[in-house]
């Protein structure tokens, strides 16, 4: 049975077919067939022929209402009455397809293309099938069948040379270059598609000839000549190609890419001094592009890095470049990055992206880097200038909302800190990060529960965990939150045995499931976790110690469970019902009178 929603892209296959095969009155195969073929396929009977019809369109109609079940069972009973349709075939091919019965879907596809063979729709979508099933002789024929009848096509040539050079039949590729050539005429993408094959076949004189000719042909395009040069320096022959470098130069002496061939020929001759001042002059000239700039600078750094020489020459360099007028960020931040490697101070650092971040003060990106570098130095004012910079030039990035909102956080400005994560919340989409979503959201809740807001809070901590289900911090103070409400303690249970199982060493989250195990009176389980927290606290505190004591009092260990209540007591955690459960060797509930 075939599923009752087709996704877009068959639809839209058929959409195509409809558009091709139905007209105002139904195809028949006699009126498809190829003139040679129609002596075998039988004439239908007026009364069949309008049955056909009835039932082709009625299938047509169907499918436009989203009836696809019943638009594939009308289209196979079409078949019943002209197993000669072409259209049928091309329709019910789709319907296969989308059911992801290849074989049935490629076997209409054929069946739809012989019958119909100058039907240009069909032909192309049956090599686009046979390409699909990774059959490339048989696409190829069809691609070729489809040019027979088209020779000014090109499309499907490149089509067929693609084709062609995935199988490596190299023949046929040189041959196909020749007709698009015919049609055409040259060009340097034809004579590189040459080179490529003789190469790879090892073919050097004729690769060689080729752009001789291609040179030959553009005498005052120099690039060619600079790429004769290229070809004859890869090839061991850097005799001649300095002869061609030393060509160009003579016509153009201020040509580009000559002047960084030249830079690998004299790497190539070892004549590294000569290549190094080359590089140089290139670098603060004014002639230069910046990208190119961008990628001379990269190759001296890795030059620098391989031979082990002096990175006071390198930085000398970059500040020679970056003296020049700046429009982008890309030269500083590299400087930057180069310092980085070299483990220059991080006050140095920063001082560069600082820089940078004048030429592009929208530079997410650094901008970010230097956030981290405050973030590390507990810088918060630095943090809150940048912070608050970043989300005035880039609104979108939620990241800047998240340092702005945690240092307003830490500085104990609660509602600032809101407002701001709440701005940055808003920013969330399918595309965010989803960690950054979550954390968004607990720190969220922490200043909602800390305002009093319970519901809100616990709402933004369901929000929190829907993005990352495994946040452990939003984990453990839920469900600690929960169990001092005493409410919800499965709930609160689970989330807990989270926490505890992610790490079972730390004291935080083994405190809290012991006080959910102690709240759902579960006193001896309470008891191997409480235990299990003091053997991971060196300095437990004071609510920890009042817990222990709690739980030892309620498994019948009263010695032990005053002694802890005396030791929170010293550790500062003072209160009235501490003080009554010492004096009354008892456990005593916090709303008990």
């Amino acid at each position: 049975m075939i599923r009752k929603i087709i996704t877009c892209a068959c639809l839209c296959a058929v959409v195509v077919l409809t558009a091709s095969c139905g007209s105002t009155s139904a195809t028949t195969a006699s009126q498809t067939v190829a003139p040679a073929e129609r002596k075998a396929v039988p004439q239908l009977s007026e009364n069949d022929a309008l049955r056909f019809k009835y039932f082709y369109y009625e299938a047509l109609n169907q499918q436009t209402q989203g009836h696809y079940d019943v638009a594939f069972e009308m289209l196979r009973h079409c078949l019943t009455i002209n197993p000669y349709a072409a259209e049928a075939y091309f329709c019910l091919s789709a319907y296969y397809s989308e059911l992801q019965q290849d074989s049935m879907a490629l076997d209409c596809m054929k069946r739809a293309a012989e019958l119909s063979p100058n039907n240009d729709i069909y032909q192309e979508r049956l090599a686009a099938a046979y390409i699909g099933v990774k059959n490339f002789p048989e696409a190829t024929k069809a691609f070729e069948q489809l040019y027979a009848s088209h020779k000014n096509r090109t499309d499907v040539l490149e089509t067929i040379l693609k084709l062609y050079s995935y199988q490596e039949d190299y023949d046929n590729v040189i041959r196909t270059l020749d007709r698009i050539e015919a049609v055409e005429g040259s060009s340097e993408q034809i004579a590189l598609g040459r080179m490529r094959v003789y190469s790879l076949r090892g073919e050097k004189k004729k690769e060689l000839n080729e752009l001789k000719k291609l040179a030959d042909k553009y005498p005052n395009d120099m690039n060619y000549r600079v790429m004769m040069g290229n070809w004859l320096l890869q090839n061991g022959k850097s005799y001649e190609a300095l002869l061609e470098y030393n060509k160009v130069l003579k016509e153009e002496p201020g040509n580009l890419a000559v002047r960084m061939s030249l830079l690998d020929y004299y790497r190539s001759q070892n004549k590294d001094s000569i290549a190094n001042m080359m590089q140089e002059q290139m670098l603060v000239s004014t002639d230069v592009p910046w990208p190119t700039k961008l990628q001379l600078m990269r190759n001296v750094v890795e030059w620098n890095e391989d031979h082990g020489a002096d990175s006071t020459q390198v930085l000398n360099l970059f500040r020679r470049i970056l003296a020049q007028p700046q429009h982008e960020s890309d030269m500083t931040e590299l400087m930057a990055a180069y310092m980085k490697l070299k483990k220059m101070p991080q006050d140095s650092i920063d001082s560069v992206l600082d820089d940078a971040l004048r030429i592009e003060p929208d530079n997410a990106s650094v901008r970010l880097q230097l956030l981290q570098s405050a973030w590390s130095a507990e810088d918060t004012l630095r943090i809150v200038n940048l912070a608050q910079q970043g989300v005035e030039y880039n609104p979108e990035e939620m990241v800047f909302y998240y340092f702005l909102g945690l240092a307003h956080y830490q500085k104990n400005e609660r509602d600032e800190a809101l407002r701001v994560l709440r701005q940055g919340a808003a920013q969330i989409n399918e595309q965010s990060d989803k960690d950054l979503a979550s954390e968004f959201y607990g720190i969220m809740g922490e200043i909602l529960h800390d305002k009093g807001l319970e519901a809100e809070a616990f709402a933004a901590y369901d929000s929190c965990l829907h993005y990352k289900p495994d946040n452990l911090g939003t984990l453990n103070n839920y469900a600690y939150y929960l169990s001092l409400k005493r409410t919800d303690l499965q709930k609160a249970e689970q989330m807990s045995y989270r926490t505890v199982k992610a790490e079972p060493n730390n004291a935080t989250f083994l405190d809290t499931y012991a006080w959910i195990l102690f709240e759902e009176e579960r006193y001896e389980e309470a008891k191997i976790y409480i235990d299990q927290t003091l053997l991971n606290d060196s300095v437990p505190s004071g609510v920890v110690l009042e817990h222990a004591g709690d739980i030892y009092a309620k498994t019948g260990d009263m010695e032990k469970a005053v002694d802890f209540w005396q030791k929170a007591v010293d550790a500062g955690h003072d209160s009235k019902v501490l003080l009554r459960k010492i004096r009354n060797r008892k456990y005593i509930r916090e709303d008990e009178k």
